[in-house]
């Protein structure tokens, strides 16, 4: 399917999602945030496809949400028009995993847009912020709960009070992104943790992305609780037969998602 501010391609089983509004600096309005909530559902229901890669460009990754597209709108728009939910809790909802390939800036949206996903690799001219206080707001998509539990409360009160931005080697020491390459390397990075991701079970690895973003959401017993029964429900699996049979015959497993 053709869209306007996406490039989409599919091929080895991961699903390239290229933000695509060069002109703005990928800033995020009603399109491209509809249209990637599009594109990453229909990569959900794509057999095909068992892991997405979502970036931007080598400057910019995303700018941010579209101030031309807010500037005019009243508390009574924002506040009934629901602005950002629809779109944000279709990425929330996939359950195949997302990561996020950033170079250059990601602020504001686009650094949430990439917390939005499952794990950032960036290259080495990445810079990450939420300077929304600087237009008289505050974030509005996730940046002041899930860099706070990325980074802490400290660093975040910093980056969403003062506005400043965070580079690549400052994000992977606070655990904002899980490593740093150089920038013509990144999308080598990426894919190829994308390629490994891609040989797994499709029922196992939804189920890992599932236990760890269940940490985020209950107290550590409850969370070892829900890791152990879905730990459990994996052995009714053919793919943990296979992944264990081929461990001990020293081959290669071939996973059926089933």
């Amino acid at each position: 399917m053709a869209y306007e501010t996406l490039i989409v391609d599919i091929e080895d089983h991961i699903a390239l999602v290229r933000l695509n509004r060069p002109d703005a600096m990928n800033a995020l309005n009603d399109v491209l945030l509809g249209e990637l909530a599009e594109a990453l559902t229909a990569a959900q229901k794509n057999d095909k496809v068992r892991c997405i890669v979502i970036t931007g460009q080598e400057k910019f990754f995303a700018a941010g949400a579209d101030i031309a597209m807010m500037a005019e709108k009243s508390f009574t728009d924002a506040f009934a028009g629901d602005m950002f939910t629809a779109e944000t809790e279709a990425i929330a909802r996939i359950r195949k995993p997302i990561i996020a390939a950033v170079s250059g800036y990601a602020l504001g949206g686009g650094c949430e847009l990439a917390m939005m996903c499952d794990f950032i690799i960036a290259s080495e001219t990445a810079k990450f912020g939420q300077p929304e206080i600087n237009l008289g707001v505050m974030a509005g998509l996730g940046g002041t709960q899930r860099l706070t539990r990325f980074v802490g409360k400290s660093k975040a009160m910093d980056m969403n009070l003062t506005g400043r931005f965070m580079d690549a080697a400052e994000a992977e020491r606070s655990g904002l992104v899980s490593r740093v390459v150089p920038v013509k390397k990144l999308m080598e990075e990426a894919m190829g943790a994308a390629g490994k991701i891609a040989e797994k079970s499709v029922i196992s690895v939804m189920a890992a992305k599932e236990a760890v973003n269940r940490a985020y959401e209950t107290p550590l017993s409850e969370g070892i609780l829900y890791e152990r029964r879905m730990f459990y429900a994996l052995f009714a699996t053919e793919d943990q037969k296979e992944g264990m049979t081929a461990f001990l015959e020293k081959r290669e497993p071939q996973f059926r998602d089933r």
